[in-house]
């Protein structure tokens, strides 16, 4: 059996649905310049295991550099809910406030 999670935005515009296999993964902090200023504890997924159910059209992306690591955030609550990681392309990491 699958174990699944939901993840939501502040005002709930966004709604994410990861899937989690083996549990909710050992949360981490990534390091780079714009993740020490946000603060927010998150969990890897890999790609294929998370799945926006609301909001798409909500989100909100920012990049800098060479783009790699991609930034989302709801555009009416300003919570930042996922990013696609620069060190691991092929996950994601998720707020874990989310």
């Amino acid at each position: 059996m699958t174990r699944s999670a939901r993840a939501t935005c502040h005002c709930g515009a966004v709604e994410l649905r990861l899937a989690l296999p083996e549990g909710l993964p050992r949360p981490q902090r990534c390091d780079c310049s714009f993740c020490r200023r946000r603060a927010a504890p998150n969990n890897s997924v890999p790609l294929e295991a998370l799945e926006v159910v609301k909001g798409r059209d909500r989100l909100t992306l920012y990049t800098w550099k060479t783009g790699t690591a991609k930034h989302y955030f709801c555009s009416t609550c300003g919570i930042y809910t996922h990013h696609q990681r620069r060190s691991n392309p092929n996950e994601y990491g998720v707020n874990l406030g989310c």
